[in-house]
């Protein structure tokens, strides 16, 4: 029986076979995104070269676990997720309610379940849950309504609450941004955020600087009177509430832990507590500087060998950045993290529905508030909040769902042309 000549035309259809679904897949988002975590990488293993820890190692692991599964939600359709949403929602709340129950303690705060020996801290899932969500509903009815936008709050205050009590204050600022980035981008009143936001600003004031407290609860009794459907109750309504808050201002700081008012306070003046709190600011800042332009190289910084900032390939890994790569380097890293909003924000732009828009948007607002925090604290103009940074701190929770949402973001992109079949 003779042998069939091989059909060399067969393996390039399937290669096209293979590809076909991911040929309108944004490639300059994801080569940024794996570029970030490449150095990320780097960096973590810098920052631990002299204490034979292996999280570099795992960094890569899974952001190449991260990668895979992005591709596959890449192929399918993210317009399924509007008939899972209210599932996953009521996922993402059991899940940090399991935390509440079982799981496990570091630092004051009780953050990880434990499955099969891995650590994972479902706040970061909660992220993307909460995303998908909003999208969703947003995708349903616009907040251009009061209506709209006080049941998107509702469902937002539920994850949040279960966060904020964990007690993890950085991720429910995450929460916060995230809800109202998607909220200005559904069409909400900026007067309205503005509203909603004026209470936390009017406390923070109230205390810290008294005399701007008055002009700020004047502007905003101005909002209020020209925002809200009833002028003169919105007007009058804004500035008792705003008062209040001022005065309940000292209740809600004895709500938080010592440890987070530590953070909160000691950024601003850290040499009031040198070798306690105040100790990673002073270090970080110190890294950073001596870095000056072109970095020490890597391997090579200072700070970063002898271990002068403890957790560095966490929350502080921006300083080893700046000290091994300099001035350049951090530069660097800006530009890209910029372009990858850029990204985000053409897909948003591009997408065929609202519902691919806003889970755009969603991970831009997360991305954004998350790189401007955790850069802020390192050089010492923001709090201490335990955000990571995107793509580059070690770990794995946060590093896989940073992934699955570029996975939504790239499967938006890669749908936006095509018709349901």
């Amino acid at each position: 029986m003779l042998q069939r000549p091989l059909n060399r035309s067969s393996f390039g259809f399937r290669w096209q076979s293979i590809l076909m679904p991911l040929q309108a897949l944004d490639w300059q988002l994801l080569i940024l995104t794996i570029s970030l975590t490449t150095l990320g990488g780097l960096m973590i293993r810098s920052a631990e070269l002299n204490a034979g820890l292996t999280d570099w190692w795992w960094h890569w692991v899974i952001g190449g676990i991260g990668l895979t599964i992005a591709l596959l939600i890449a192929r399918s359709r993210y317009e399924a997720l509007l008939q899972l949403h209210w599932v996953i929602y009521a996922i993402t709340n059991c899940s940090l309610v399991a935390v509440m129950l079982i799981g496990s303690a570091a630092n004051g705060a009780q953050r990880w379940i434990n499955i099969f020996g891995f650590n994972v801290q479902p706040s970061e899932f909660a992220k993307i849950g909460l995303i998908i969500t909003l999208a969703a509903i947003l995708h349903e009815k616009p907040a251009s309504t009061l209506g709209g936008m006080f049941k998107v709050l509702g469902v937002a205050a539920v994850p949040w609450m279960f966060v904020f009590l964990e007690p993890n204050l950085g991720t429910s600022l995450v929460f916060g941004s995230i809800t109202f980035g998607m909220l200005y981008w559904a069409n909400a009143n900026p007067g309205w955020l503005l509203l909603m936001a004026s209470p936390v600003i009017s406390a923070i004031l109230f205390n810290v600087f008294f005399p701007a407290w008055f002009v700020w609860v004047a502007a905003i009794a101005f909002i209020g009177w020209r925002c809200l459907p009833w002028p003169l109750f919105g007007g009058i309504g804004a500035l008792v509430v705003n008062v209040g808050s001022g005065f309940l201002g000292h209740l809600l700081w004895g709500l938080l832990k010592d440890y987070q008012k530590e953070r909160l306070v000691l950024f601003l003046d850290p040499d009031k507590d040198p070798l306690g709190g105040g100790y990673h600011l002073i270090q970080s800042r110190i890294a950073i500087g001596s870095g000056q332009l072109w970095g020490r190289g890597i391997n090579q910084g200072t700070q970063t060998q002898l271990h002068f900032i403890p957790e560095q390939h966490t929350d502080f890994i921006f300083s080893a950045i700046g000290e091994e790569l300099g001035f350049a380097g951090c530069l660097c890293v800006l530009i890209v993290f910029w372009l990858i909003c850029l990204r985000l924000v053409i897909i948003a732009q591009n997408a065929k529905d609202n519902f691919g828009s806003l889970l755009a948007i969603g991970l831009l607002s997360m991305i954004v508030f998350q790189t401007v925090v955790n850069i802020g604290m390192n050089i010492g103009v923001a709090p201490i909040t335990g955000i990571p940074l995107p793509l580059l701190s070690y770990g794995r929770s946060a590093l896989l769902a940073n992934f699955i949402g570029i996975g939504l973001v790239e499967s938006v992109a890669n749908h936006r042309h095509r018709l349901k079949f």
